[in-house]
């Protein structure tokens, strides 16, 4: 059973429909004692950092994270993993994974302007062996996004892509994973990378 996590900013239908096409089992739910029996909890989010952190159940996400049971981010909610962001002035993460979140300057080194947001399909370099990674290949996935997640140990980057910047584009670390794209919009690969998530959910119930 995979528990979403409501808090009002999140992209809970497409996520939902995903989960569905997988066969997956889920409930959405801001309540603290449902999101803690999951078996694997999705955070989702769309819009500002800072607003995010308001309305966030911090307390029960980091609670969830000690279970060792998976969690993953998508988009702004893999960037709530982090420990800070600049936007709208810094503010504090969830800490869960070590790095920050900086906005794409719109300007290379050499002068030139780009679009900012970044809005479309870009290609994943897969940088580390990783269980959501596992039997899958290289290919494009959708990323829209202002700001992305420099992240300071390299051990929690498991898929880049370039957009004038290196972006983390598949994090994690132990029971904890992020997605800056959306996995539930990008076709195959997103949809091979969800049932990995729920592949690992399922190993680690069976030996609960």
């Amino acid at each position: 059973m995979i528990g979403i996590v409501d808090y009002g900013m999140g992209n809970l239908f497409s996520v939902s429909k995903a989960l569905e096409r997988l066969n997956a089992n889920y409930f959405i739910s801001a309540d603290k004692s449902n999101l803690l029996q999951a078996d694997a909890l999705i955070l989702p989010g769309v819009g500002s950092f800072r607003d995010a952190m308001e309305r966030l159940p911090i307390e029960t996400i980091r609670e969830f994270a000690a279970t060792g049971k998976p969690l993953l981010g998508i988009c702004l909610g893999m960037q709530l993993l982090f420990e800070q962001s600049e936007e709208n002035g810094p503010t504090k993460g969830l800490g869960l994974l070590p790095g920050s979140v900086r906005r794409f300057p719109g300007k290379t080194e050499q002068g030139e302007t780009y679009k900012v947001p970044q809005m479309g399909w870009n290609k994943l370099e897969f940088t580390k062996q990783s269980p959501i990674l596992k039997n899958l290949n290289e290919d494009y996935v959708y990323f829209v996004h202002s700001y992305f997640v420099d992240a300071e140990n390299s051990e929690v980057l498991l898929a880049k892509a370039d957009y004038h910047e290196q972006v983390s584009a598949v994090v994690g670390k132990d029971n904890i994973y992020g997605m800056q794209f959306h996995p539930e919009k990008s076709s195959r690969l997103g949809m091979a990378l969800l049932n990995n998530f729920l592949q690992l959910a399922s190993e680690r119930k069976a030996v609960q």
